[in-house]
């Protein structure tokens, strides 16, 4: 059997049985403290097995949430004695990115993991690797059709403001007439539309609570900084805010504190270290945060090195590892903090 012939096998369903590759904070709408750390342990099946060469392409690590998700990429690929990890630099330009995972392509690695900077763009890519016989886990941000792609892994966008509208919503609703705003992302990226919905969709279910007003921003310290204070001085007068990421978060905590306001709640989103420090100290506005985990790096990890050794996933019964997987958005308030400290990012 040809080389071709034995990786295309591996995209198509020969793979064994096995309790291997443990998925961190994937399959469980309660993870486990184990499963959440920075640095995950192996699974059950961490004995050295067939050698594994896996090829990791993100974009550029100018976020503290990309940044973590290189880290837990790499960690977790050190755990395993039988995975080499072949990383590029990472860009955000499309050109650039695709040109680094051609030549990963080229140098035939066993397995891809590729997080794009834009899932649109870089489908054919996907495809090509696909086509060349390497297995490929597309890691959050989708390719336009599965079959640029083995496995999906990612977070859950509609999930993440799904919880945060429900979280606002039970501790204000024996208030009549709450109000809330929201300080959202991005919002010609798609994540962005989906994390308002969820949120507008569990406001649904309290009919005593209004949404006011809401700025997008730009995930960024300055963005969430300047975003804010237009919205308090707009709004003279809330109930809770919903934060679509920490990053800008710290920016928007800032603005809070120069207005010298202490009047509402507040909720981030993605699970940065210093929201979880807030959260525990309880000093501030900031009470909780909905998680966007980067471990699903190192879940990509371990569903690479299943594919190119030929292994299921532990705890399933089928042969195959599953065509896609969704992480779950848990809420970390003060009464969790401590259980996921260790998976904060910087």
């Amino acid at each position: 059997m040809s080389q071709l012939t034995s990786r295309r096998g591996l995209l198509f369903g020969t793979a064994a049985v096995s309790a291997g590759a443990l998925l961190a904070g994937c399959t469980s709408n309660e993870p486990k403290e184990k499963e959440q750390a920075a640095d995950p342990q192996p699974a059950a099946d961490d004995k050295p097995g067939k050698p594994v060469t896996i090829g990791f392409a993100g974009p550029q690590a100018d976020h503290g949430w990309l940044a973590a998700i290189n880290s837990n990429a790499k960690s977790r690929a050190e755990k395993y004695e039988d995975v080499t990890l072949e990383i590029t630099e990472g860009s955000n330009d499309t050109a650039a990115q695709i040109g680094q995972i051609e030549t990963l392509i080229n140098k035939k690695v066993d397995v891809l993991v590729i997080l794009p900077a834009d899932g649109k763009a870089l489908t054919q890519v996907g495809l090509k690797a696909m086509a060349a016989g390497i297995p490929v886990v597309n890691l959050d941000r989708i390719f336009n059709t599965p079959q640029a792609y083995r496995c999906w892994i990612g977070g859950d966008n509609y999930g993440m403001g799904l919880n945060a509208g429900h979280y606002i919503g039970e501790k204000l609703k024996d208030k009549s007439d709450a109000r809330v705003i929201e300080l959202a992302g991005l919002d010609n990226l798609e994540l962005t539309k989906q994390r308002t919905q969820g949120f507008d969709d569990a406001l649904k279910n309290y009919p005593n609570i209004r949404k006011v007003a809401r700025q997008a921003a730009e995930f960024t310290v300055e963005s969430g900084q300047a975003k804010m204070a237009q919205l308090l001085q707009a709004q003279s007068k809330f109930d809770a805010l919903w934060n679509h990421d920490d990053d800008q978060g710290v920016g928007a905590l800032r603005a809070i504190e120069q207005a010298g306001r202490d009047d509402f709640l507040m909720v981030g989103g993605a699970g940065a270290l210093s929201a979880f420090q807030a959260i525990k100290q309880d000093e501030g506005v900031l009470k909780a945060t909905v998680l966007y985990p980067p471990t699903m790096a190192a879940s990509a990890i371990d569903l690479a090195r299943a594919l190119g050794q030929g292994k299921g996933v532990g705890g399933l019964a089928e042969f195959e590892i599953p065509a896609s997987l969704t992480l779950y958005s848990a809420v970390v308030d003060k009464t969790n903090v401590d259980q996921y400290m260790s998976t904060g990012f910087e």
